[in-house]
């Protein structure tokens, strides 16, 4: 159990601030292409509280923690955040413009992945006390979590930043019948990660990223 408590302890703030602020980039990019309604919402913010999800950001990443510990395994931690509300018809060329709004996101976790890779080496690289080890471990699970994000949320289904930035690139008529998968979006997503297929296409592409991450910063993988 003290295990456990201390997992939690050290994912708990990596958790939070990659779903988050992965939101608040969104509607700051939507807002910077002429979309005001997130900040109208006073969802810009880096505040977690204004964006946590009691399900989404404490409740399902607490029970993927929780049920991987008892059957002594790994999984794939991940969660999700309010949704910033976007008015894609606001924006200045909203066809266009879809895109940078939804790649908002997933470049946040990116630049969180950057963030916590400098505090890992910074960890590893200080003269050793009573913070280096829980740094390191926080710093690690930072990395991991928002890589997560980061490849989860480019899958090309909506309604998952993946299939917006896909709506975005394709012919107006075939935009407008892929977006029509965001009714099943979800369902979809539930099925994939219930039967594994979610893990057999996130696992190689979280590896690659990290791999990408450990040369850029020299850090062992």
């Amino acid at each position: 159990m003290n295990s456990l408590i201390q997992t939690i302890a050290i994912v708990a703030l990596p958790v939070i601030f990659a779903i988050t602020l992965h939101e608040a980039a969104h509607g700051y990019v939507a807002r910077y292409f002429g979309d005001p309604t997130a900040w109208q919402a006073g969802r810009i913010s880096l505040n977690p509280l204004r964006h946590i999800d009691p399900v989404g950001t404490l409740l399902v990443p607490g029970l993927i923690l929780v049920s991987s510990y008892m059957l002594g395994g790994d999984a794939i931690l991940f969660g999700w955040a309010k949704p910033v509300p976007v008015d894609f018809g606001r924006l200045r060329h909203p066809k266009k413009d879809m895109l940078w709004v939804a790649a908002a996101g997933p470049a946040a976790n990116v630049v969180m992945a950057c963030i916590w890779a400098l505090l890992l080496k910074l960890a590893w690289e200080m003269p050793m006390n009573a913070y280096s080890l829980p740094l390191a471990e926080m710093s690690k699970a930072g990395i991991n979590i928002n890589l997560v994000l980061m490849a989860l949320n480019l899958l090309p289904l909506p309604p998952l930043d993946g299939g917006r930035i896909a709506v975005s690139l394709l012919p107006t008529r075939a935009a407008w019948k892929f977006a029509q998968l965001e009714r099943w979006g979800f369902p979809i997503l539930l099925l994939l990660l219930f039967t594994g297929v979610l893990s057999a296409v996130l696992v190689p592409i979280v590896g690659l990223a990290l791999r990408l991450l450990a040369a850029v910063f020299q850090l062992p993988v």
